[in-house]
């Protein structure tokens, strides 16, 4: 059965007033301010004071759609509401509006009269108030009375030539005819609210509608979908095309809101120093710093000196002037920091005395070469010699945490990733045959029964060329099954998901792979080599990995996915959670569309909120995962594990994985007997030793042919053999048990062959009392088997058609040639 899912947004950061949920659009590079109109906008006059005559005439003869009767019902909801108004204090309609309940967005506009109630519909009424600039409304207001047909008799009454323009330039735009009408609207309701006309539309009065909208929403609709949304993502796109904001806007609204990197000084202020003396210097040391430091690794220094150490050091002892410490005070501030502040253990206490120890230090250096700048502050560093006693102890206590998580999460590697592998099949395949339904026909998919369901709104846009979400009625449970979503998140969990335990990259590595990243390398015999480059992220060095065939399969579904409508993948712009800024646009592999919004490259975030959710599913019917979790980081050490398990020597995947040191990778395999690490460590020593420095060449053709040769003999009986270039066979060519060999699939028969063989030695061994025998046996039919389903699962995957590569427009004949398929 397949679940629903919610589409409920999730944000993370403080909360915000006004807001039931935390929110990281709490501010950015661009303020939001409300528009000021330059003329007050009265197409039809000033009417804040007109008689209710003048203005039920209006109603009448503004429009002139429907028949006579629609608008005599027009003008009557207009007197209804207007009569209801005159019963509060005000000069104006607009100030006898907002002393009413109904401005005040207590009440429905249903609470004065509907056609089941009254006869009348009053709600034409508030809409005719609306549009000839009678009242202003809130956000609030507007959004407690659902106004239906609301962009067409708005745009009619305004007489607004750019209004006009700006739903001329929508209908243009590459969105679906949903989101063109809802840009369309969200202006329309932003000119409402903030009394102006579209020439008077800013960036920040977007931006400003926007918090206003999720602000009245989640008043009015606490905890639905819909209330966490910023809308106008699709009218900022469309002024942005007319060219009416300036050029230095950026190019989409989730950019201007995202803050940029701060300076030092924002990053020290927001922690309160009160010793002036004091903030400037550590402003100082950290500008000093700043020069060696990533911006990420800026905000955690500074987090740990100013926020862990001055700050709590002022509050400990407000009198503090200068970095001479009391030893009392040292101690009580060391007993504080053995907590966070949820009063929960602090772990990582070691850094924060580590980061204090060296700013003294830093001091002491500096003034020898500075004295008339950082002399005055030097003092005795406060953190005695015998504190940092033990370091080491402490940090193997991590490893040994690490290598215990690892441990604990290897065995279960297998049972997610079947999940994952079997709820997108499940997912891809009841798509497709509800696709193949009409509406409302019934049909079984594995054993349950589903009714194509389109609405009355689906039909709607269908007629008009509009393409609408597949949605699927659970006729035994009585679920909406929306499908079509349930098929795209399955197939991001399982892409995200098999990417990371094939490749072993980092999850910012995997977010920022693109297009580009996929390479070849064509051998002499014709034999192509799949490559995947992979941008640095820890170090500046990027690296080159080849791409088994399990990855090379999940990319080639990725590219596919992006290009199956014939079109390039998106160019689109990175945004760097740690580091503050965007990337220049490009064609990133793990990215999806989200409506107005444009297609947005997935966060580090958002692939472990799906990572948590596929371990929730699980552990519903799997006690082992219960209460464990997955993060993309475990992947990657899993797979440094059975790298090293399999015999690769650790300098090679020390390389393979992008680490600069090999003790890093030694930290990775951990979990494996200290005898392993030992021997390629030998290995690698003696082979440094006997090693000619005229090896350290570029290699000659015969050298080069030897290398190309190494690949020819690889291929064995069953397959091909994944040991790297140099090594020799590790598991004296037992190809059955050793994790390097590769199944081709047409020769699932001859393991089914070796099976019934290896059955019958086994059942002669039992019979003989060959124990030794009969346990080796046993061993090889497990090593088998395992083999055997893993090929059996690539067989059923679906073949991906990567199709015909076009260039882009502004690529060349020769670059196009470069790039792949």
């Amino acid at each position: 059965m397949v679940s629903s899912t919610t589409g409920v947004s999730r944000r993370h950061g403080p909360i915000v007033e006004g807001l039931t949920f935390s929110s990281r659009f709490v501010g950015g590079a661009m303020e939001r301010k409300a528009a000021v109109a330059a003329v007050p906008p009265q197409p039809h006059g000033d009417l804040s004071r007109a008689s209710i005559g003048e203005i039920s005439r209006l109603a009448m003869l503004v429009w002139e759609d429907g028949t006579q009767g629609t608008r005599y019902q027009r003008a009557q909801a207009t007197r209804g509401v207007l009569q209801y108004l005159s019963l509060f204090p005000g000069e104006t309609w607009q100030e006898r509006w907002d002393a009413s309940p109904l401005g005040k967005g207590l009440v429905s506009v249903d609470t004065l009269g509907s056609r089941r109630t009254t006869g009348l519909a009053v709600s034409p009424g508030v809409r005719t108030l609306y549009c000839l600039r009678v009242v202003r409304p809130t956000m609030l207001a507007f959004r407690k009375n659902f106004l239906r047909s609301y962009v067409g008799p708005f745009i009619a009454a305004q007489s607004d030539q750019l209004l006009e323009a700006f739903e001329e330039h929508a209908t243009a735009q590459e969105l679906r005819l949903s989101h063109q009408r809802e840009a369309v609207l969200d202006l329309c309701t932003l000119l409402t609210v903030q009394g102006v006309s579209a020439a008077d539309v800013t960036p920040e009065s977007v931006l400003q509608y926007a918090h206003d909208n999720r602000e009245a929403r989640c008043r009015l609709q606490p905890g639905s979908a819909v209330s966490n949304r910023l809308a106008g993502h699709g009218m900022w796109t469309v002024f942005l095309a007319m060219g009416v904001f300036p050029a230095s806007t950026p190019t989409t609204m989730r950019a201007a809101m995202m803050r940029g990197q701060r300076t030092v000084e924002e990053l020290v202020d927001q922690y309160g120093i009160r010793n002036r003396a004091i903030r400037d210097l550590l402003i100082d040391y950290l500008e000093r710093r700043r020069a060696d430091l990533d911006y990420s690794s800026l905000k955690q220094l500074v987090l740990l000196l100013v926020k862990t150490f001055w700050a709590q050091i002022e509050d400990l002892h407000p009198g503090q002037e200068d970095l001479r410490l009391a030893p009392d005070l040292y101690r009580k501030w060391r007993e504080r920091i053995r907590f966070k502040e949820d009063g929960t253990p602090r772990l990582g206490q070691d850094g924060v005395v580590i980061t204090v120890r060296s700013f003294y230090y830093d001091l002491h250096t500096w003034s020898v070469a500075e004295p008339e700048r950082w002399a005055q502050w030097v003092a005795p560093c406060p953190v005695p010699p015998k504190e940092l006693q033990g370091v080491g102890v402490r940090r193997r206590r991590v490893n040994e945490r690490s290598a215990n998580r690892t441990r604990q999460r290897q065995p279960l590697l297998p049972v997610l990733v079947e999940h994952v592998e079997a709820r997108y099949d499940l997912a891809r395949r009841l798509l497709d045959r509800a696709d193949q339904a009409v509406a409302g026909e019934e049909f079984m998919f594995e054993g349950t029964a589903y009714r194509r369901e389109i609405n009355y709104a689906d039909a709607k846009l269908l007629r008009r060329g509009d393409t609408v979400p597949t949605r699927v009625v659970n006729l035994d449970s009585g679920e909406l099954v929306h499908i079509g979503s349930e098929e795209e998140a399955a197939f991001w969990d399982w892409a995200a998901v098999e990417t990371l335990r094939h490749s072993g990259v980092r999850i910012e590595e995997l977010c920022e792979l693109t297009h580009l990243s996929v390479r070849q390398y064509q051998r002499s015999n014709g034999e192509v080599i799949a490559l995947l480059v992979v941008a640095p992220s820890k170090t500046d060095r990027e690296r080159v990995i080849p791409m088994s065939a399990e990855l090379f399969h999940v990319i080639a579904s990725v590219i596919r996915r992006h290009t199956q409508d014939g079109r390039p993948i998106p160019m689109v712009s990175r945004h760097d959670q740690h580091d503050k800024i965007w990337s220049a646009p490009m064609p990133f592999l793990f990215q999806r569309s989200t409506g107005a919004i444009g297609p947005k490259v997935l966060n580090t975030g958002t692939i472990q909120r799906m990572l948590n959710r596929r371990c929730e599913a699980l552990a519903e019917s799997h006690p082992a995962f219960r209460g464990l979790t997955f993060t993309p980081h475990d992947f990657r050490r899993i797979f440094a594990t059975d790298l090293v398990n399999s015999g690769l020597p650790i300098h090679i995947g020390a390389a393979q994985l992008g680490h600069l040191s090999i003790q890093t990778t030694r930290g990775y395999v951990a979990v494996f007997d200290e005898d392993v690490v030992r021997h390629y460590q030998e290995h690698l020593h003696n082979r440094r030793q006997v090693r000619p420095a005229d090896e350290y060449r570029d290699a000659t053709r015969e050298e080069w042919g030897e290398f190309e040769e190494h690949f020819d003999r690889r291929k064995v009986e069953l397959g091909s053999c994944a040991r790297p270039y140099g090594t020799p066979c590790q598991h004296e060519h037992a190809c059955i048990r050793c994790p390097m060999l590769q199944v081709n699939p047409k020769m699932l028969s001859r393991l089914n062959e070796l099976e019934a063989d290896l059955l019958q030695r086994l059942a002669r061994a039992e019979a003989e009392g060959w124990i030794g025998e009969a346990e080796g046996i046993t061993l090889t039919l497990t090593f088998l088997r395992s083999k055997r389903d893993e090929t059996e699962r690539q067989v059923q995957r679906p073949k991906v058609h990567l199709g015909i590569p076009r260039p882009r427009n502004s690529t060349t004949a020769a670059e196009a040639d470069d790039l792949p398929s």
